[in-house]
């Protein structure tokens, strides 16, 4: 991570006055700025961040110092992207997220930073969300929808459907978005629409796709209204369609033969391809037996 800023704006980024920060460059020799041709001081971003991030950890200028110095910023991680979305800083975020880009994939990114700190900043239930929370929420959802937009054309025939019964807002939706995403960069034709899409208009949207699997995700929809959109793919697309749940979008009530695909994006994308591969073992393989259902799944 590269650039430099003037005095007032490393101090601001550090929460304190530039006579503050002015001070521990005497005492410390760290944050050690560079003199302009003008003689002002320009602080190096990446030490200034790293700073930061030792002294919201250890509320010691002394210790955040030590750390600082011995660790660099660090690698993006949810700790620290969590805090740029506690500051909103939004520039900040980017540039976490293209730090991360250069030791991880898109995937691993998302898997291993961005979805991490999202969900550590989710309010719990029946408690309304901060407006941390909104901000890093927003954040992620037009961060995966501009990765998406620059992603490479399918390559692969087979076509996966999305039902998805979340709400904006929810980290489900999320996780939604993230697995429409790691399917369309493996080469896959995917197509999410929402779990209260009227069944009697889908006949076309599935047509067009002719999908191979239709995946359920989300827990905003009832088991009527999840039956009636299988029942139409069903209809439309043929019998052999395989129907899974992921992230627990049918409740739990015994056996069945709807199959239920790991939780995180990757690993679920991992099996979903076993079984348009014909990898999928029938004993011991990667899939599981989901929920039992009155709606015929």
């Amino acid at each position: 991570m590269g650039g430099s800023i003037r005095t007032n704006a490393a101090a601001a980024m550090l929460g304190v006055s530039p006579n503050t920060l002015r001070s521990w460059e005497r005492r410390f020799g760290f944050p050690e700025p560079k003199r302009t041709a003008g003689g002002h001081r320009q602080f190096d971003l990446a030490e200034i961040e790293a700073l930061r991030a030792a002294f919201e950890e250890t509320q010691n200028i002394s210790s955040a110092v030590s750390v600082a110095r011995e660790r660099g910023a660090g690698p993006a991680s949810p700790a620290r992207l969590q805090s740029a979305f506690g500051r909103f800083d939004e520039d900040g975020a980017n540039r976490l997220m293209e730090e991360s880009l250069t030791v991880r994939s898109v995937e691993r990114t998302l898997e291993e930073v961005l979805l991490p700190t999202i969900e550590s900043m989710a309010p719990a239930l029946n408690v309304a969300p901060t407006p941390e929370y909104g901000f890093a929420w927003r954040y992620a959802t037009g961060w995966m929808a501009a990765t998406q937009r620059i992603s490479p054309p399918a390559s692969r025939a087979e076509g996966v459907l999305v039902f998805d019964a979340s709400r904006p807002g929810d980290c489900e939706a999320l996780h939604a978005q993230a697995l429409e995403l790691v399917l369309r960069r493996a080469g896959l034709r995917t197509l999410t629409l929402t779990a209260d899409s009227d069944p009697s208009r889908l006949s076309h949207a599935i047509a067009a796709l002719d999908p191979r699997a239709v995946v359920l995700t989300g827990k905003g929809a009832s088991l009527d209204s999840l039956g009636r959109l299988v029942f139409t793919a069903r209809r439309v697309a043929g019998d052999d369609v395989a129907i899974l749940d992921y992230r627990g979008a049918i409740a739990h009530t015994g056996s069945s033969t709807v199959e239920a695909l790991p939780d995180q994006p990757l690993s679920a994308r991992e099996s979903l391809l076993m079984r348009l591969d014909g990898r999928l073992s029938t004993s011991g393989g990667r899939f599981v037996r989901g929920p039992s259902t009155a709606i015929g799944l």
